[in-house]
């Protein structure tokens, strides 16, 4: 079997043909999605730019060997390169996730939906620059659509409990909308989404001590390429296979997830775009947001007392069950990759310097005695109510609690954050501080006129909306 036509078999693994339909047949309706959709965007090349300061990241960036830029190709923003959509997907995807300061979803699974524009932009700039009529509104709406794909699945189908990465949702929804974006048959399309499951899919491995490693930046990129590839490879008619999930004993769910089948909470819409969490003010794991927030509180109390962390006998955080299982780490920390999924380090660092920063991961900083002293002194409890509330729809609460006792015997009253500033139910107070990360990162790579030439359409919903692709991503280049 070599081609397809749109005559679907009846034997399409349900949950593939809900996804493939839901790409073809939803439009997004609410003005909530489709703003939070450009803050999401703005946010995430903001991302981009600043990992474009960091050697480890660009070390990876450009065309695999010599010789193999694409002239006309996808552009990859705040550099000059031009690329094939598969490689231009793996540099947009990994720039905007190495900082860990991209948006957030967290529930059964956790991770990272705005990885998916690596795919999403990589096909659409490629598309657009070989004459197809494209928009940002159609990239946005590939956006949504991504998002919707990896967080309603993420809300009851836990991929850690099992020891495979989140990513392996990046792909499924980033070949999903590169497929739309193609303009892949429902068949074709199909058999992309069924290959994404008989793929190979990335263990936990480097997120975990004692291997935690720099791939965890570069995963969603990874994945980006790959969906990009599967794609791509079922346009020309490669075959699917119906059952990727179900086949007994070959199948996905039978192989990769103990015998489960997934399970839904609820139908794909606009639900993960709106209720999407923003890094914002720091470039730290999610489970952790909410508990610098409440550092940086005491950082400040700690001056107004006369207080200095050389006075602490110990912190303890009262927080939810995922931050235990993530983020609650003792001993040596070995590289960024570690430090930044380490709770107690994220906690220290406000506390001695009142900040943290991407910067405060890498060697120099790791090097204060104080930070290692610290961190010894912190340990997590993890308080029921927390991830009761964690998982409750309607409250999705990300909380930390600190408690700190002196060595003279006196506590402090406890600094509880509930909900970090990235949170929905913070949006108002959390979106002009976005827009300045925006413009900080813009600052990074480009003039003034420049950048105030980007300002104009990124900050104005209608006119980023009918902006071309190919004339938006030019904007970004170096």
């Amino acid at each position: 079997m070599s081609s397809f036509n749109d005559n679907v078999r009846p034997d399409w693994d349900e949950v593939i043909v809900r996804i493939v339909d839901y790409v073809r047949d939803f439009e997004p309706q609410t003005d909530l999605a489709w703003r939070t959709a450009r803050h999401m965007l703005i946010d995430s090349l903001g991302c981009a730019l600043e990992a474009l300061e960091y050697p480890a990241c660009t070390k990876l960036l450009g065309p695999l060997v010599e010789g193999a830029s694409l002239p006309g190709g996808a552009r990859v923003p705040g550099t000059s390169y031009e690329l094939d959509p598969v490689k231009a997907a793996f540099d947009i995807g990994a720039t905007i996730r190495w900082l860990d300061y991209n948006d957030t979803w967290l529930a059964a699974e956790w991770g990272h939906p705005s990885d998916n524009l690596g795919a999403i932009l990589a096909v659409a700039d490629w598309l657009a620059r070989k004459g197809h009529p494209l928009t940002m509104r159609q990239v946005l709406e590939c956006a949504i659509k991504a998002h919707e794909i990896q967080g309603v699945i993420a809300l009851k189908n836990s991929f850690n409990q099992v020891g495979l990465d989140h990513v392996a949702l990046v792909k499924l929804a980033s070949t999903a909308v590169a497929g739309k974006l193609l303009g892949l048959t429902r068949e074709q399309s199909l058999a992309a989404l069924s290959q994404v499951f008989v793929d190979g899919q990335s263990l936990r491995t480097y997120r975990h001590a004692p291997n935690t490693g720099s791939r965890k930046s570069w995963a969603a990129g990874d994945a980006c390429s790959r969906a990009v590839r599967l794609a791509l490879m079922a346009q020309t008619g490669e075959m699917g296979y119906p059952g990727a999930l179900t086949a007994p004993a070959w199948g996905f769910y039978d192989v990769s997830f103990q015998g489960r089948p997934f399970r839904f909470e609820r139908d794909f819409g606009s639900y993960v775009i709106e209720n999407v969490l923003f890094k914002i003010s720091y470039p730290a794991e999610f489970h952790s947001q909410s508990a610098v927030e409440a550092a940086m509180t005491l950082h400040q109390r700690f001056q107004e007392l006369g207080r200095s962390v050389e006075d602490v006998e110990k912190i303890v955080i009262r927080t939810h069950a995922a931050c235990v299982r993530i983020i609650d780490k003792q001993g040596p920390l070995d590289n960024p990759a570690d430090r930044d999924h380490c709770i107690q380090y994220m906690v220290a660092v406000p506390l001695i310097f009142g900040r943290l920063t991407a910067a405060d991961y890498e060697d120099g900083v790791a090097a204060d005695p104080r930070i290692d002293a610290l961190r010894a002194k912190i340990r997590c409890v993890e308080d029921p109510d927390f991830t009761a509330d964690y998982h409750d729809p309607d409250k999705r609460s990300i909380a930390n609690g600190l408690n700190v006792t002196f060595k003279d015997g006196t506590k402090l009253d406890e600094v509880l954050v509930e909900y970090p500033i990235g949170h929905r139910r913070r949006r108002a107070e959390g979106i002009p501080l976005l827009e300045a990360k925006f413009r900080r990162n813009l600052a990074r790579r480009f003039d003034e006129a420049r950048q105030q030439r980007i300002l104009d359409v990124a900050l104005d919903q209608a006119r980023l909306e009918a902006m071309p692709v190919q004339d938006f991503m030019a904007l970004f280049v170096a």
